[in-house]
């Protein structure tokens, strides 16, 4: 079972990551609304895990947005607004509520039992600049061509169609497809954006922007 945690609290994102890996699940933790965007366009989750207060808004607003547009994870807002009146709003629009502080052993409970009433959801395809990537079947096409990628080549083109045209920067490409720590000045990505650029093949649609990253357009 897959979960999104969205807190801003350092201290407090690695603990709940510690007691839900801990239990067994699987977890991304992310400290923004945006960064939550880009992960729940790249993956399927059984709950997302959401503090209230985050520095792009009040995660409340953002959840009941993607309500109306048809989304249905699960979710648990963990928040310090646990007066009634906040409960309420919470629950009309997220799954369950729990305040800080909170008992580990309750969060992985709550958590639990969200994941088995969501079920099992695809991930969604992306599409841009021509380039269709299928997380479910591992498939990737450019202009209805199939193109055979390594699992690294999969990961750092998946990143770059979440970000929809906007550079993404080469550590968190980086990341996304080196489980093992790569130094930062090393060529490892330059070699592989090389690659990803021939399998994609012509017109060039791979740029790189210097200083920042790469992108597709």
């Amino acid at each position: 079972m897959r979960v999104l945690v969205t807190e801003d609290d350092e201290n407090l994102r690695l603990a709940v990551d510690a007691s839900l890996r801990g239990a067994g699940f699987a977890v991304d933790t992310v400290g923004d609304l945006p960064a939550a965007d880009e992960a729940l366009a790249v993956n399927a989750y059984d709950c997302a895990v959401f503090d209230r207060v985050l520095p792009a808004g009040d995660a409340l607003e953002y959840v009941a947005a993607r309500r109306r547009a048809g989304w249905h994870v699960p979710v648990l807002f963990l928040t310090g607004r646990s007066a009634p009146d906040e409960r309420v709003r919470g629950l009309a629009w997220g799954d369950d509520y729990l305040g800080k502080p909170f008992a580990p052993p309750e969060l992985v409970v709550r958590v639990r039992s969200l994941c088995r009433r969501g079920g099992p959801r695809p991930a969604p395809v992306l599409r841009h600049a021509g380039i269709e990537l299928d997380p479910g079947r591992y498939e990737v096409r450019r202009a209805g061509r199939p193109l055979a990628l390594t699992a690294k080549e999969f990961e750092v083109l998946r990143l770059l169609l979440a970000a929809g045209g906007e550079p993404v920067p080469r550590a968190r490409l980086i990341a996304a497809a080196w489980d093992e720590v790569v130094p930062p000045a090393t060529n490892v990505l330059d070699v592989l954006i090389a690659q990803l650029r021939r399998k994609l093949g012509p017109p060039p649609v791979l740029h790189t922007v210097r200083g920042v990253g790469h992108l597709l357009r």
